[in-house]
């Protein structure tokens, strides 16, 4: 308990450190978006006139960062989440047109106010010869363009923090998904095994107390496999390797004459890491469906590695008595590994399974890419 509880505190940290993380990178943005526009409007500007600046004008330049501000995250928290990410684009565009017109309109309605035409007038008159100069015409070609400008920049900007919200947050889903599929692999595991183990172990212990003994060893180790190796997500190969070698040895004690049992595995393999208890829902279907009581039977596994391939085959006898039982049991754990194969290894497995061959044998092939 005092380790789960370590390793839950060593896994929140990381994550309220990047989350902090990226709030900071997140203001940052802003505060650098707001320098930007703040440079155009207070020194870029007035100051390539080359004329005395009247106060007036860097309140009016105040008001219309002030309006800008407005502006973007109006666009940025309203505009943008409600209308453009709902699909509502001719609405989204509507509102844009009507916001740009009214900071257009509020900033016109600026210049009478603080005389800003006159005031204008008069500092490029004392430059020299005077001028014809629309003043108003100018503001608003500027107001228009800048407006235009910081509310493009804002619906970029959530836009992407949108589309990488939605990407982290599939990423969580899809690990939670992963790790809440594993347990209920785990627990998806025919309880009946271990407690027929155990009676076929208490059996053994009259006749061979030393076979008797390996057996609770093996036993023991694939409930420590269970319980501590598959915490992560992944594994290494040679210990689920392991694990699936305990898991036949052990069902060999309840075998009788009629199963034939082949099981064939890389000695010098290259040990890698692969997501844990993908080959126990085959192994455990063939040994669950493939046995007769009256017939010969047969189970084939064979695990081949050839460089970053990695291939696992399961071959059983299939009968009519059964073949029911296999279509209506082992459906929900072979579904369960599809979409572990899916989400840890996407385009880089193939998994062929025939439910009827030619000679009533259930065959899977999985091969997976470990590149």
């Amino acid at each position: 308990m005092v380790k789960y509880l370590l390793k839950t505190n060593s896994m929140e940290e990381p994550g309220k450190h990047k989350f902090k993380k990226s709030i900071s990178v997140l203001v940052l943005i802003h505060i650098l978006i707001w320098m930007v526009i703040a440079v155009v409007l207070f020194i870029y500007q007035p100051l390539s006139w080359n004329i005395e600046i009247p106060v007036q004008l860097w309140v009016k330049q105040g008001i219309v960062l002030l309006l800008l501000i407005i502006s973007y995250y109006v666009n940025a928290y309203l505009f943008v989440p409600k209308f453009l990410l709902q699909n509502r684009i001719r609405d989204f565009f509507i509102l844009l047109i009507l916001l740009v017109a009214t900071v257009i309109f509020i900033s016109s309605l600026v210049d009478p106010w603080l005389h800003i035409p006159q005031l204008l007038d008069r500092a490029f008159h004392h430059r020299g010869p005077p001028k014809p100069r629309d003043h108003k015409r100018e503001f608003s070609v500027l107001m228009l363009t800048m407006t235009s400008l910081v509310l493009g920049i804002s619906t970029s900007v959530t836009a992407i923090q949108k589309w990488q919200t939605d990407q982290r947050l599939r990423r969580e889903l899809e690990q939670e998904k992963t790790t809440s599929e594993l347990s209920f692999l785990k627990a998806q595991i025919n309880p009946h095994f271990f407690f027929n183990t155990l009676n076929n172990i208490y059996a053994l212990t009259v006749v061979d107390v030393a076979a008797s003994r390996e057996a609770i060893h093996k036993l023991s180790r694939m409930m420590r496999y269970l319980l501590y190796e598959t915490q992560h997500g992944t594994t290494l190969l040679s210990k689920e390797i392991g694990f699936i070698k305990d898991y036949i040895e052990l069902m060999k004690l309840r075998l009788t004459d009629k199963v034939t049992l082949e099981f064939t595995y890389p000695e010098n393999l290259k040990d890698e890491q692969i997501a844990p208890m993908l080959f126990l829902p085959f192994v455990e279907n063939a040994f669950k469906h493939g046995i007769s009581a009256t017939y010969p039977s047969y189970i084939g596994i064979i695990i081949k590695q050839d460089g970053d391939q990695l291939s696992m085959d399961v071959n059983n006898t299939i009968f009519d008595d059964t073949q029911v039982q296999m279509e209506g049991n082992s459906g929900i754990g072979l579904t369960n590994t599809r979409r572990r194969l899916d989400l840890m290894y996407g385009e880089k497995y193939t998994l062929d399974i025939t439910e009827r061959s030619a000679d009533d044998h259930y065959i899977v092939k999985l091969m997976l890419n470990l590149s």
